[in-house]
C-alpha cells in the first residue's frame, strides 16, 4: 500500500518539476501531470535497468524519471494538439 503512494507522491513530484521546466497550456490539468510523472518514473527505471545503471530492485533516479516525464509531455502536447486542429 505505501508503495503505490510513494509513487504516486514521486510522480507527483516529479511531473511537477516537468511542468516547471516546460511551462504553457496542457490538456488534462493536474491529473495528467501526477499520471506523466508516474509513468516517466517507470520509463526511466526501465531505461536505466536496460542500460545496466539500476539493479533490479532498485526504483528510477529523479533525473531520469525527470526526463523521462518531459518526453512524455512532450508527446502528449503534440497528440493532443492535433486533435484540437
Amino acid at each position: 500500500m505505501f508503495e503505490v503512494i510513494g509513487w504516486i507522491v514521486f510522480g507527483l513530484i516529479v511531473g511537477a518539476v516537468a511542468k516547471l521546466l516546460m511551462p504553457g497550456r496542457d490538456p488534462g490539468g493536474f491529473i495528467i501531470t501526477i499520471l506523466l510523472g508516474i509513468a516517466g518514473a517507470l520509463i526511466g527505471g526501465f531505461v536505466g535497468r536496460s542500460l545496466g545503471w539500476y539493479g533490479p530492485a532498485d526504483g528510477a533516479g529523479f533525473l531520469l524519471s525527470l526526463v523521462g516525464a518531459v518526453a512524455l509531455l512532450v508527446i502528449y502536447r503534440m497528440v493532443a494538439g492535433r486533435r484540437r486542429v
